[in-house]
């Protein structure tokens, strides 16, 4: 068993990431950037995506890249950001609205998603979403904060978005 660096959670020998965080567990500079896999039927050579870095700088900001809207969001992250949708009616109001990039038709709630910082990591946690909040296609269990990447995809219901750390 391997003991996780950030949450001490045991996760089985040879894993990369945390199964309880999402922390990389192997810090080997030995570790290739990418793995190169042969496709059986046509033998093309494929590159393996890597992971980004999870380390967020004192002055960087997130770029945050809808699919199917053309300008990028850039965030500022604060202690707690709120993604989801605004509602005239409720008395807390998201910090990001995505109403108006399709949010609504693609099941974003009110309060969905938050991206906290802690440090020099950004953390992205499921607020009770009725439709999920997903982690590069991991649903994410409401309530419990996942460490983000450079890179990642997140959606919140079928709203699918790139994080960039900048």
């Amino acid at each position: 068993m391997v003991a996780c660096p950030e949450c001490a959670h045991q996760n089985i020998e040879g894993a990369l990431l945390c199964a309880e965080c999402g922390s990389m567990l192997q810090t080997s500079s030995k570790v290739a950037a990418s793995t190169k896999h042969l496709n059986n039927t046509s033998g093309e050579v494929v590159a393996k995506a890597t992971w980004g870095t999870a380390r967020f700088g004192e002055d960087a900001i997130v770029t945050l890249r809808i699919r199917d809207v053309a300008e990028a969001i850039m965030l500022h992250p604060t202690r707690q950001t709120v993604l989801g949708r605004s509602d005239s009616d409720s008395p807390k109001q998201p910090d990001l609205d995505l109403t108006s990039m399709g949010g609504f038709e693609k099941g974003v709630s009110r309060l969905h998603a938050a991206i906290s910082r802690s440090e020099d990591t950004l953390m992205l946690m499921d607020l009770g979403s009725v439709n999920g909040t997903y982690l590069n296609g991991q649903r994410l269990i409401p309530n419990q904060a996942r460490v983000l990447r450079d890179g990642d995809e997140i959606r919140l219901g079928k709203l699918v978005a790139h994080i960039y750390f900048r």
